[in-house]
């Protein structure tokens, strides 16, 4: 019988701001329904003193049973000190299980944040299940749990000192997941090999601080990335002597003429743009947003220049986007307005060109296609106060527990609304 819970909460003792949910299992928990659901998140507190912390289920019991309130549906599992804020926090891909990696047990997990440096952190969570299902004992929550830096990296060719400027965001690499590329406020893109702590390769990317990078699905060679010039850029590493670029946001209307002061008119207004992802099912498409923006665009690699789509339902503006990892995928966005919304862009999307394979060069245009306004999400949840973050679950397959209730499978979505963080059942 399905009795499944809609939602599950989590209090932090402070204000969060990234957080990403595991992307499998933990090493020999594939059978635990507590291990699908782990959260890592990070504090926003304007001090040295952050942490970054593991959160999990209390107890299986909340996944079917919404009267269970004895205990809150998520705890801590372990912690560690981080210092500045961490501006992402991210979990290994899927991929990285089967990955062979030189200096990482196979019973662990990794993590990586940004904020003054890249951090790459090896979780150590529960041990495979020993034989102590006693009816009504509780398992032990933190003990085996452990956080721990393995290395960081910093350092920039733009400035002299040695310590690097501040990173906004990364992407890690899905096909080869010993690959992230950083994004930092100095205006470079680096490519780390986290396996050897090597930078491989540095390059000026935007003219201004570089706000997100996303490597293009599949491959190991493209990227793109935003940031406050106004501009979305493709780079491949393969050709570093250009890049591409995608899209530039229109300068901002009824900004003043430029005075006589000439640094004042050496940068031209722009809109900066803040985020960028793309549809993990169809990488032609990708979603960005400006700063103080309500609207998202959706762009296509083979129409640049323009958004193909415009989607209009927030009322202030937004702070987070992501798309899930179902077929169709939805896309989530997140803003001021307390609202999450989830787009389904399938039927606009569709009856498009065959998709470029991962190994293309960046080109083909194809004719200047409209661009359609989507008005109409399909659903809506309002939280108390404003969003400042989201994350999706992967697709969470459905189990039966001890008690003969059973979970359906489907997709969760994190998002961290001030102190709380609120998972839905999508």
């Amino acid at each position: 019988m399905v009795a499944q819970t809609g939602s599950l909460q989590y209090e932090a003792p402070w204000p969060v701001h990234s957080l990403d949910w595991c992307k499998t299992s933990a090493p020999g928990q594939q059978l635990r329904p507590r291990s699908a659901f782990r959260l890592g998140v990070a504090s926003f507190i304007e001090n040295y003193q952050n942490l970054i912390a593991i959160v999990g289920l209390q107890d299986e019991r909340v996944l079917v049973e919404d009267d269970y309130t004895d205990y809150p549906d998520f705890v801590t599992l372990c912690e560690a000190y981080h210092g500045y804020p961490a501006t992402s926090l991210q979990w290994q891909p899927a991929s990285a299980h089967a990955h062979s990696w030189s200096q990482k047990s196979a019973s662990t997990e990794l993590l990586a944040t940004t904020g003054d440096a890249l951090r790459v952190w090896e979780y150590s969570g529960d041990g495979p299940v020993t034989s102590s299902n006693y009816v009504g004992r509780q398992p032990s929550v933190s003990s085996a749990h452990s956080l721990t830096m393995k290395t960081a990296l910093s350092g920039s060719k733009v400035q002299n000192q040695s310590a690097g400027a501040p990173l906004t965001n990364f992407s890690w690499n899905e096909k080869s997941p010993d690959l992230i590329v950083t994004a930092s406020i100095d205006t470079t893109c680096t490519v780390w090999n986290i396996d050897t702590s090597t930078a491989m390769t540095q390059l000026i990317a935007h003219d201004r601080e570089v706000y997100d990078v996303a490597w293009l699905p599949g491959s190991t060679d493209i990227f793109v990335s935003v940031g406050a010039d106004g501009s979305l850029r493709a780079f491949d590493l393969r050709s570093l002597e250009h890049s591409t670029i995608l899209y530039e946001t229109p300068a901002p209307k009824n900004v003043p003429l430029p005075t006589s002061n000439p640094s004042a008119s050496a940068r031209p207004p722009t809109s900066p743009l803040l985020r960028i992802a793309f549809n993990p099912s169809d990488s032609n498409y990708m979603s960005t947003f400006h700063m103080d923006g309500s609207d998202v665009q959706i762009l296509d690699m083979r129409s640049p220049g323009q958004p193909v789509i415009e989607l209009r339902g927030h009322q202030g503006p937004i702070n987070a986007l992501g798309w899930g990892s179902a077929d169709h995928p939805l896309l989530a966005t997140a803003g001021d307005d307390c609202q999450v919304l989830l787009w389904d862009l399938a039927n606009y999307t569709q009856g498009a060109a065959s998709p470029r394979s991962a190994g293309s060069r960046l080109n083909s245009p194809r004719p200047d296609a409209k661009k359609k306004i989507v008005t109409d999400p399909v659903m809506a949840y309002t939280a108390p106060s404003q969003i400042t973050n989201l994350a999706w679950s992967p697709l969470i397959q459905g189990m039966t527990m001890n008690s003969g209730y059973s979970t359906a499978t489907g997709e969760w979505l994190a998002i961290a609304s001030g102190k709380t963080i609120k998972a839905l059942k999508v």
